[in-house]
């Protein structure tokens, strides 16, 4: 088979049609040789001037081609020499054998060649054993995209440093919004005179007004308790680093005065519109009042929360607006409903029982059939001496039901009410939240970033003492056509005692309140000891759990169990509690195993450290001075150590989620 070249395949459709026209002339010159003869000669005066063509045509198409040849090996050689992209490669012992002068120069050095990448760029290694492709890295002060290429062990280097300062300082300037509010601003100026009123005010915003001047923030008051701030990322990083101070600038100088006002900032970032950027501040506030106020809430979109502050317990509110607010809208939401089925935590204690009989109590008052779900196998002792006084009643008896039971009775007009917790992970069956719609939530726990979805009404109020408290105040709201039964009252008072300690920790005049009309509906004080009392043997168990107690620093005690001991959580808190008694102690900390195999940590303080924040940090939550959490699949030393990094990283700072 022939090899054609590019000149052969240009000559083919030449030579194809002098061919045929060569045969044409020779069947003419057969018949009419002159005619013939003529165009032999035509012929081949065309073939002289074709071929002289066809030489210039490709002597000059040679000549680009070779011009073009030595152009591009030109700029080749310039793009690999000058090209401001860096060109490394290296043997298989990590030595340079070659880099083009841009690399070079960027590390100030006439050549790299000969040297080791352990001296030049040691962070390049475990990238080039990890089969990294690229990364970005920092040398010589500057910002490199590197690219590896292992088989040609070769390295790119893509000096990116203008573009990362460029995307630093666009996350820098990035919009942030927030919202402060004047935590207890109505309660505490309701009895104050207009000239001591009007003083608070121009002492409250000069104090946020100098504030946001120094930080760099447009501020506006909206309201009488209400700012809008505007600021940015960079801004929002300084502010965090100094642990948002205003809140205790303002806390301090208005307690000395005797006007304790505090504030709560919320705020939203990293949201793309303007919108969605309020939406977070306003939740984030949301989520700092359900928390009791006195601190920052910072929101992101992924919804990840940071909180700062916390360091004070809610103020108790004076009035009852919203206590009777609430009791109407429930009283509502009952006669709507078919039935009512409530629910309280997982292992619950005397206020989550309390107060759900409190609740069941509002619903037989408005003539709804009501069922309180327990699990019989979750409860300690205390609550077990309760259940075995109620078998007594069968009628209250007859309103308790097993998990699998509400699942069966629960329809599409059921209400659930769920007490004494707010998270969904903390109830006692979880797929009652997935199964009805309509769920009202009564809590005095600090609100977590886990919450129960689109709850129809929520009454979460920190400054309670106990969950048992509000509903005995929303009992009073109740219509008056009712008498409460001696047990019910008396289970509603033993949530508020268990809650406070017998009315040590706390305590509020709303709470004394609430346990005098208990009293007065024939509350028996000396039942409720008998709930409480505890066997020897428990009491020997805490004082074992005690007598491992150490310092761990100033004020913060800490106790742990042993592997092979388990613990129920009522004693583990008892435990933490007895510590708090011992002199010097402000923090106390129980670690102990429990019978379903869980890790419990119980904490306490007398209020110079938010536990809350600590516990939270271990998946845990609570209140102030309160609060406790379970770990699983830990050991006790483990989660010794995971305690005390958490407490270092509280004492260090704010808590960040």
């Amino acid at each position: 088979m022939p090899v054609f070249d590019k000149k052969n395949i240009i000559r083919l459709p030449f030579y194809l049609l002098y061919s045929l026209a060569l045969i044409f002339l020779g069947m003419i010159t057969y018949h009419q040789w002159l005619i013939g003869a003529i165009g032999f000669v035509f012929l081949l005066v065309v073939l002289v001037i074709f071929i002289k063509v066809e030489r210039m045509m490709f002597d000059e198409f040679e000549s680009y081609i070779s011009m073009l040849s030595h152009r591009l090996k030109k700029v080749g050689k310039e793009a690999l020499m000058e090209m401001p992209i860096g060109i490394m490669l290296f043997n298989d012992e990590y030595q340079i054998e070659w880099t083009n002068p841009f690399l070079a120069s960027c590390f100030n050095e006439d050549t790299l060649v000969g040297r080791s990448l352990y001296d030049v760029a040691e962070s390049i290694i475990p990238l080039i054993k990890q089969e990294v492709e690229t990364e970005v890295l920092t040398l010589n002060e500057r910002k490199f995209k590197v690219v590896i290429k292992r088989e040609e062990r070769l390295l790119y280097f893509f000096d990116v440093t203008e573009q990362t300062e460029i995307e630093k300082l666009y996350e820098e300037e990035k919009t942030v919004l927030g919202i402060i509010f004047l935590d207890n601003y109505d309660e505490v100026t309701q009895t104050l005179d207009d000239q001591v009123k009007s003083n608070l005010n121009n002492q409250v915003t000069s104090m946020i007004n100098q504030w946001a001047n120094e930080s760099g923030i447009f501020i506006k008051r909206t309201s009488s308790e209400r700012f809008l701030v505007v600021l940015n990322e960079q801004i929002l990083v300084n502010l965090e680093k100094s642990k948002f101070s205003i809140l205790d600038e303002v806390r301090e100088k208005t307690a000395k005065q005797n006007i304790p006002l505090t504030l709560s900032i919320g705020i939203g970032l990293g949201a793309p519109t303007l919108p969605e950027l309020g939406v977070l501040a306003q939740s984030s506030l949301d989520l700092a009042l359900g928390r009791g106020g006195d601190q920052v809430a910072i929101k992101q979109p992924n919804g990840k929360v940071k909180f700062y502050g916390g360091k004070t317990n809610p103020m108790e509110k004076r009035t009852r607006v919203r206590a009777r607010v609430i009791s109407h809208a429930l009283k509502e939401l009952i006669n709507e409903s078919g039935k009512v089925i409530i629910m309280g935590h997982k292992y619950p204690d005397m206020d989550a029982v309390g107060s759900a009989i409190g609740i069941l109590k509002v619903a037989q008052v408005n003539q709804k059939e009501g069922f309180i779900v327990l699990d019989q196998g979750q409860t300690d002792s205390g609550v077990q001496r309760l259940l075995e006084e109620i078998k007594k009643h069968p009628d209250l008896w007859s309103r308790f039901i097993t998990p699998e039971e509400a699942l069966n009775i629960a329809t599409e007009d059921t209400l659930l009410v769920v007490v004494d917790t707010h998270k969904p992970s903390l109830v006692i069956e979880e797929k009652l939240l997935n199964k009805i719609e309509n769920v009202v939530v009564i809590d005095h726990h600090r609100r977590g970033e886990d919450f129960i979805d689109d709850p129809l009404l929520v009454y979460m109020e920190p400054y309670a003492s106990s969950t048992a408290e509000l509903v005995t105040e929303l009992l009073e709201y109740q219509p008056k056509r009712f008498k409460i039964e001696m047990l019910e009252s008396t289970a509603l008072l033993a949530g508020i005692i268990v809650d406070t300690k017998s009315f040590t920790l706390r305590t509020g005049s709303r709470t004394f309140d609430a346990a005098s009309f208990l009293r007065s509906h024939g509350a028996d004080t000396v039942l409720v000891q008998k709930f409480l009392k505890e066997d020897m043997g428990q009491y020997v168990k805490r004082a074992q759990l005690i007598k491992n107690a150490e310092i761990y620093k100033a004020g913060i005690a800490i106790s742990k169990g042993t592997e092979e001991e388990t613990f129920d959580q009522v004693l583990i808190a008892q435990a933490a509690d007895t510590l708090l008694s011992i002199n010097g102690v402000i923090a106390s900390f129980v670690i102990s195993k429990r019978k379903d195999q869980l890790v419990g940590i119980s904490a306490r303080s007398l209020g110079d450290i938010n536990v809350q924040v600590i516990m939270e940090g271990l998946q845990g939550g609570g209140h102030l001075t309160n609060a406790a959490t379970q770990l699983q699949n830990i050991t006790l030393d483990e989660a010794e150590q995971r305690l005390k990094q958490v407490i270092d990283e509280y004492l260090e700072g704010g808590k960040k989620e």
